[in-house]
């Protein structure tokens, strides 16, 4: 079952015309849900933090990361916490702006 929160966020989802059956699921919370249905929203590819090992927190880092078009593969893995993966983050970006 879902809370408001939760519900909130597929209405938004409907609302945007995306698809939320990739998030409408109860073992996201509703914080999981929003950076999903933003990456939806921004087109990236949200199967690679879609996952409810990461949290929120971690999926602001992978959904940014991607946004920008860096290679997350080096960072979105569940056993770095959100602070080392915007560390990373930011190392990539320094990386591909010197380029």
């Amino acid at each position: 079952m879902f809370d408001v929160d939760q519900l909130r966020q597929i209405e938004l989802g409907i609302i945007e015309g995306i698809d939320v059956s990739i998030y409408a699921k109860p073992e996201f919370d509703w914080w999981q849900m929003v950076e999903i249905r933003l990456g939806l929203v921004n087109g990236v590819d949200v199967s690679i933090y879609a996952k409810p090992e990461f949290d929120s927190e971690q999926m602001v880092e992978i959904r940014e990361g991607l946004e920008q078009g860096l290679e997350v593969s080096i960072y979105a893995k569940p056993e770095f916490d959100a602070s080392q993966m915007w560390e990373i983050r930011l190392g990539l970006e320094k990386e591909k702006n010197n380029v």
